[in-house]
């Protein structure tokens, strides 16, 4: 698009610069007094014109534009690959952050089953002592 936009200024460019404008200004005294005046533009292009040279410089800026297109979407592309490459490297990242955690709240949860487990027969054991303490 930017291609399209930037060859259409170019063409306008040289079109206008081909052409030639002559402006006449005339000014006419009516009956009753008043004063009107006409202009007239006329816009010429000369026979002389190379239109050669022009289609030339047609293609070469169109060569150029194109050349200046290229590396702008290969810069583009570049930086869409660096991007992608970095977000796929955070996600792995935080995927392997994720199982870290996992297994560290597994375990979290294995030691707190493991204590809860001595707990209670600590708790037990004190029960039963309590208990034979009472029927003596």
């Amino acid at each position: 698009m930017k291609k399209q936009i930037f060859a259409a200024v170019v063409i306008s460019v040289f079109t206008v610069a081909c052409t030639k404008s002559t402006t006449k200004t005339e000014q006419v005294e009516n009956p009753d007094g008043s004063v009107t005046t006409t202009t007239t533009t006329v816009t010429e292009t000369p026979n002389g014109v190379d239109t050669a040279k022009i289609n030339n410089a047609k293609e070469d800026v169109k060569t150029k534009v194109d050349a200046a297109g290229n590396k702008i979407d290969e810069a583009a592309q570049k930086a869409k690959d660096k991007i992608d490459a970095t977000a796929d490297k955070t996600k792995q990242d935080l995927n392997k952050a994720g199982q870290d955690i996992k297994a560290e709240a597994d375990k979290v949860g294995k030691d707190a089953k493991e204590a809860a487990k001595k707990g209670a027969s600590k708790v037990e054991e004190a029960a039963k002592k309590v208990k034979e303490d009472l029927s003596k």
